[in-house]
């Protein structure tokens, strides 16, 4: 395995960046399960040690995310070999989770349930009774503990902003915009910081966690997106944590990272819907106008370093977990050896996904479907 830095002047556009991106991830991390014909699950690793070859380990929530970047692609460049993929990618994860949909997590379940609506959607992969039954879940965990909301997972008292905003989003795609508002408005009354305006983890025993992660950022404003787009509620809360992620989740206007494992996954998240802000966010007002044009500044700002930090490697570009840093040459895996951020799924989709939306935004004609 070799890794060379990119040449100077390299640069396909924003569509040719993410076309790099998908196909560097697909060459490397999607295999089919266990050899089985149409099947296909993400490597969760690369090089993967062999536990994960084998899919041993296989991170429910990750897959979802591949699957919706693989229909971003299909959105930006249509093509017959992508939508088997994606048939095959959306069908997998039942199989792999021992022939169920549901797991112990309500945000590994939103996940999952967002993209195959949109697999539906966009190439008729026939798993709109799966999306029921996982949305079924979303209302039932409900309770007035903490004021409201759901739990993070099954029989815990802890809830927090991973588990309702993509169930509000979800819940707001599936007709239920009554109880996807009461989530929306249960996180900004309880985590959003009063001085920042940025939402914070979740609660405990009426004890707040502090911590701050972007991913919860881009999923509540999907969720306010989709309120206002379905019922007219009032944008104002979109324009302040637009401006909140610009003011302190930036360094140099390039949105930051968290890592590697699940937090890679984060900022690649708040990029999906910021490229929803900038594409779908109705309104004439200057305020609106400026949330939808810090959106795409974010995105194309971000997409740019991202880029250009990029490390040329075995099947194409691999992007850093920080994308104001040069992404370090790959190298090795060895068993019980976690390697670098940059050996993760959630790191390579992280990028992928940004690039996905900075091509959105900056020329496919009438946007993303529904992200």
């Amino acid at each position: 395995m070799t890794g060379r830095p990119p040449a100077a002047g390299d640069d396909p556009g924003p569509s040719g960046r993410a076309a790099a991106a998908e196909r560097a991830v697909t060459a490397r991390h999607v295999r089919r399960l266990w050899g089985l014909p149409g099947t296909a699950l993400g490597v969760v690793s690369w090089p993967p040690v062999p536990n994960h070859a084998l899919f041993g380990r296989w991170h429910y929530w990750w897959q979802a995310h591949l699957l919706d970047c693989l229909v971003d692609a299909e959105l930006r460049a249509p093509d017959a070999t992508r939508r088997r993929r994606i048939r095959a990618q959306a069908r997998t994860p039942f199989l792999r989770n021992g022939f169920r949909w549901r797991n112990r997590y309500y945000d590994d379940m939103s996940w999952l349930a967002l993209a195959l609506l949109r697999a539906d959607a966009t190439v008729g992969s026939g798993h709109r009774r799966a999306v029921d039954r996982l949305t079924t879940e979303m209302l039932d965990a409900w309770s007035d503990e903490e004021g409201g909301g759901i739990p993070w997972r099954r029989r815990d008292a802890f809830k927090n902003a991973p588990a309702n905003g993509p169930a509000a989003i979800l819940l707001a795609r599936t007709g239920h915009v009554e109880r996807a508002a009461a989530m929306v408005d249960w996180m900004d009354g309880l985590l959003r910081h009063p001085e920042t305006d940025l939402v914070r983890d979740g609660v405990l025993h009426g004890e707040v966690n502090p911590d701050i992660w972007t991913y919860n950022q881009g999923t509540v404003l999907g969720a306010e997106l989709e309120l206002v787009r379905r019922t007219g509620r009032d944008p104002r809360g979109i324009h302040r944590l637009v401006a909140a992620v610009d003011r302190r989740l930036t360094v140099g206007g390039v949105l930051i990272g968290h890592g590697g494992a699940d937090p890679g996954l984060f900022t690649g998240i708040l990029a999906r819907y910021l490229a929803q802000i900038a594409l779908h966010l109705p309104g004439t007002t200057a305020a609106d106008a400026d949330a939808r044009a810090t959106a795409a500044r974010l995105l194309v700002d971000s997409a740019d370093a991202a880029w250009a930090h990029r490390v040329e490697s075995t099947g194409g570009p691999l992007f850093g977990a920080d994308w104001t840093t040069p992404a370090p040459l790959p190298g090795a895996r060895r068993e019980k050896d976690p390697g670098l951020p940059e050996h993760d799924l959630a790191v390579q989709l992280s990028a992928w996904m940004l690039l996905e939306a900075a091509a959105a935004v900056t020329g496919r004609a009438g946007g993303t479907a529904s992200a």
